[in-house]
């Protein structure tokens, strides 16, 4: 993975951050507009009742709530009362790959996630200013690492075991909601190319994609690993919202093992080359009144502003595997890409509100020397109360392809050319998920899943294979409980409002 250099972000983090904590204690003045309370975002139709994107209040009640008493004392109401909400979620999982990979195995993980969220208008009449913090305890190993080598990490709770922070943040809403500046320890992956729908399935891509995830530093300011930022929200017109945001663009610093190298979370960085990120999200309606089918369409570009090697030539234009090169890989500024994607409510079934079929598709391209995936795509389909009497079940099928640069492939040719050890020609990576989400009781599912990938690592050698040979395609099999307790809906629900409005029924 290439790392960015030295030089000074462009814009530099620093000032915005400090422009950032200026603009926050000035918004605490009243706003000149009159306010009205944000509706509290609601699950989309056909959304699964959880799911491990960090960012993401699943929609499941409590599983307090299938109990005689689930608040006794009265102490939770007492907090929300004063604008305190907080949450424990647990997933838990085991899987295996029962043919292919680098080698057979099976691994249990788990991740507890802890969040608080503070409503300071009710807590300390500060108007329009809420704080957020969440972390993570992280336990077990992941499959990928141990087993499979392949660039869609096979689960989005995968990382090594630590007790972490992953965001802490100030929020200002401003103007009955229509702008909203965040200020701290920002995750790009909780507001930016993100899917209702693909948030059911397990294989991390379908959360943060691989295509981000293996071009950037550390993959990103994504989880597990989040980075001081300055994001901005604008909702002028209902259906319509415009995110900006700068990160710093290298969450883990100097060293071979990102997650290591910030093992907890709190390596606050602010002086790395800046990533700059914006998404335009516009929600629209097919038909109209209660049989309206809601969808929302995404349009994004990022842009890092570090150095990075060039993944084929050195200096001089000469390949790295070329005997008469320095070895020494070319630096280059700046990697960026564009993205896009849809999530579409495609049927509802009569009569209910959330039950029915959704489907979604992303794609985004990153065209680069500097870039080991230069285009990406996902897909799939999602349906929620299949089943007669199991209303809260989701089924779904997702797919996901990664494609290996033309700067990657060429230095793999050059390798056959100069190289005397042989070795595969990276192309794709793809997988495919099946998965069935079952409510057992109020905010506990279950889900069994199964995934086949094509090519692991792009159609790499296996390093396990002395004779050089390519890493068989392998077929994942697990199972994923997740179990939630804490308030309905998390606070922090509030400031997606505007990105979720299209897709909620009313």
């Amino acid at each position: 993975m290439t790392r960015p250099s030295n030089t000074p972000p462009f814009p530099r983090l620093s000032a915005a951050l400090l422009s950032g904590a200026l603009l926050l204690g000035a918004a605490s003045l009243p706003a000149p507009l009159a306010a009205q309370p944000a509706a509290v975002g609601q699950q989309a139709p056909a959304a699964p009742e959880a799911t491990d994107d960090p960012g993401e209040a699943p929609g499941a009640a409590s599983i307090a709530q299938a109990f005689p008493n689930p608040d006794p004392g009265g102490l939770r109401a007492w907090f929300e009362e004063r604008g305190v909400t907080y949450g424990l979620t647990y997933i838990a999982e085991t899987l295996g790959n029962v043919s292919g990979g680098m080698r057979r195995g099976s691994v249990y993980q788990g991740r507890l996630d802890m969040e608080l969220s503070i409503d300071l208008e009710k807590l300390a009449g500060l108007p329009g200013l809420s704080f957020h913090a969440n972390a993570f305890q992280i336990n077990g190993r992941g499959l990928s690492e141990c087993c499979l080598g392949n660039l869609a990490t096979v689960s989005g709770i995968e990382a090594q075991g630590s007790s972490r922070l992953y965001e802490l943040w100030l929020e200002q809403a401003l103007w009955d909601d229509r702008v909203a500046l965040r200020l701290g320890q920002l995750g790009v992956d909780t507001e930016f190319f993100t899917s209702q729908y693909a948030g059911l399935f397990v294989n991390a891509t379908f959360g943060w994609p691989a295509v981000m995830g293996a071009n950037l530093p550390a993959g990103g300011p994504a989880y597990p690993l989040a980075a001081p930022g300055l994001r901005l929200k604008l909702a002028p017109v209902e259906n319509v919202t415009f995110l900006a945001a700068l990160f710093d663009g290298d969450p883990a610093g100097p060293g071979e093992d990102p997650q290591r190298s910030n093992r907890s979370g709190t390596r606050f960085r602010t002086r790395d080359a800046g990533l700059a990120i914006a998404e335009l999200n516009l929600g629209f309606t097919l038909g109209s009144g209660a049989a309206g089918l809601p969808g929302m369409v995404k349009l994004g570009g990022y842009h890092h502003f570090g150095g990075f090697d060039d993944l084929r030539r050195d200096a001089n234009g000469l390949s790295l595997r070329d005997p008469a090169g320095s070895g020494v890989p070319r630096r280059l500024r700046g990697n960026s890409g564009i993205y896009a994607s849809i999530d579409q409510l495609a049927y509802r079934e009569p009569g209910t509100r959330d039950q029915g079929l959704g489907v979604f598709l992303r794609v985004a391209g990153s065209p680069s020397a500097t870039s080991q995936i230069d285009f990406y795509a996902d897909g799939g389909f999602t349906y929620k109360g299949l089943l007669p009497g199991r209303v809260n079940d989701t089924l779904g099928l997702g797919l996901a392809c990664a494609h290996v640069s033309s700067a990657a492939r060429g230095l793999d040719r050059d390798q056959l050319l100069f190289g005397p050890t042989p070795q595969p020609v990276r192309s794709s990576e793809a997988v495919a998920e099946v998965s069935y989400q079952g409510e057992v009781v109020p905010g506990l599912t279950v889900q069994p899943f199964l995934q086949y990938i094509l090519r692991p690592g792009g159609h790499v050698a296996n390093p396990r294979d002395p004779g050089g040979a390519a890493i068989r395609n392998a077929t994942v099999l697990g199972l994923r409980a997740a179990w939630r307790s804490g308030t309905e809906r998390q606070a922090h629900a509030l400031e997606q409002d505007g990105l979720r409005r299209p897709l909620t029924l009313q």
